[in-house]
């Protein structure tokens, strides 16, 4: 949950997806809103009810919309839409465990992945559709950017890599540090490089 409640709040993201089977990569970009539900939100038991999972075990989960497009769409094209998400740790290990989704990344069904935080605090999604399968790996450079990989792999082959570069769309001065320790708020504004700048920690996943 520290995980999901770091990413709350508003994104902008840039993606390239690299289409293995063609030899060429896409770019692509998005708005990201995150939002963090507390156990008892309608949402998260309404999820748990989904997928037949008793809400006693669930810790919360997070509420994802966005609003995309990719440089190869069609007119008619729309990357839009929303989905829930609700942690369900492990008894005996709690930095893993199942995710339950309303829908998932390769597929728009509802599916229940797995999770992990690995050894430098990146959180690891897992999911296996009835084709495919799917892993991503969201960590945070500094809380003002979040980097994100996935891949999708079908018929015995990786089908597509993505990379995102993730910013917050608002900032304040306050905490304004970056990785290397910079003081960013000492610096002149042009400066100060995108995605550099601390965020309010109001309100992760997502398109």
């Amino acid at each position: 949950m520290e995980f999901f409640e770091l990413s709350t709040g508003q994104w902008r993201s840039q993606r390239t997806t690299h289409h293995l089977a063609f030899k060429r990569a896409e770019m692509g970009e998005s708005e990201i809103h995150i939002e963090v539900l507390a156990v008892g939100d309608p949402k998260v038991l309404e999820i748990c009810e989904l997928h037949d999972v008793d809400p006693s075990l669930a810790i919360g989960g997070a509420f994802v919309s966005w609003q995309g497009s990719m440089g190869w769409d069609r007119n008619e094209e729309n990357h839009a839409g929303s989905t829930v998400f609700v942690l369900v740790p492990d008894a005996d290990q709690p930095q893993q465990g199942k995710l339950l989704r309303e829908r998932g990344y390769a597929e728009i069904v509802p599916v229940i992945g797995q999770y992990h935080i690995d050894d430098d605090n990146g959180l690891v999604l897992t999911t296996e559709y009835e084709t495919m399968s799917s892993t991503e790996r969201f960590w945070f450079a500094n809380p003002s950017l979040r980097l994100r990989t996935s891949t999708v792999k079908r018929f015995g082959g990786f089908s597509t890599a993505t990379f995102c570069t993730e910013f917050r769309v608002e900032s304040t001065v306050d905490d304004a540090s970056s990785v290397d320790g910079t003081d960013r708020s000492s610096l002149p504004s042009d400066q100060v490089q995108p995605g550099s700048e601390a965020t309010k920690p109001f309100s992760f996943f997502g398109w």
